[in-house]
């Protein structure tokens, strides 16, 4: 359903590579889906031609471009996972990540939701906090979120953490909810990236989903919407 197209960042003028998908029926808005670790999957793909299907038009920015273009064959590919891990912890969310967010969002008719999975999650995190143009956020298992802890969306925005994922300990969800007791954080009984293939926990994956679907739609994402 879905395409590869080019975006290009109007600050630096770097141009990267995303994936998307036009609506299937009538217009919800747009949805930017931030990426995790390995970047464009296979699975991200379908998951962007599967909202699409449900009326979002959809983009998933390769955020990894600037370390290593393209998309990625596999959902998973362990012996690239070192020098991804030094890309992520290197990267930072400074101008050229978060700035390329914004161009995802500045591509797309309003209302904008942000959706995004583990680097993402983080990412979608400071995008609620920093970029402009977003109606609503929901971040799934977001590793670095403690961290910034201290950063306030500003856009209606949703939580979702396993309550077994050894990446995210307890100690760091209880900082995020007592810092933001008003930003719904919902935990699960999965460990980490339950939404993914290779980790996949089908009740909350899909409970997940819902609580995500539900707050787009509150937040301005109803059929016909331009």
């Amino acid at each position: 359903m879905g395409e590869r197209i080019a975006l290009t960042n109007p600050a630096d003028g770097f141009a990267f590579g995303a994936y998307h998908a036009p609506p299937a029926e009538a217009r919800r808005g747009g949805l930017v889906i931030l990426h995790a670790i390995w970047g464009v999957t296979p699975h991200l793909r379908a998951l962007a031609d599967d909202m699409a299907g449900e009326g979002y038009e959809v983009l998933v920015p390769s955020l990894s471009d600037r370390f290593e273009p393209g998309f990625p064959d596999n959902d998973v590919d362990p012996p690239r996972l070192p020098r991804r891990e030094v890309w992520a912890e290197s990267v930072g969310w400074g101008a050229g990540t978060l700035g390329d967010v914004q161009t995802a969002i500045d591509h797309l008719a309003g209302p904008v939701f942000v959706m995004g999975f583990c680097f993402g999650g983080t990412t979608a995190w400071l995008a609620a906090s920093r970029c402009t143009g977003i109606a609503a956020t929901a971040c799934f298992y977001g590793g670095a979120i403690a961290r910034y802890v201290d950063e306030t969306p500003r856009c209606p925005t949703i939580l979702h953490f396993g309550k077994t994922d050894p990446l995210i300990p307890p100690d760091e969800v209880a900082a995020i909810t007592a810092a933001h007791p008003d930003i719904p954080a919902f935990l699960y009984d999965a460990g980490h990236a339950f939404v993914a293939p290779n980790a996949y926990h089908a009740d909350s994956a899909r409970l997940a989903m819902l609580r995500t679907r539900q707050l787009f739609q509150r937040s301005g994402g109803g059929r016909g919407e331009a």
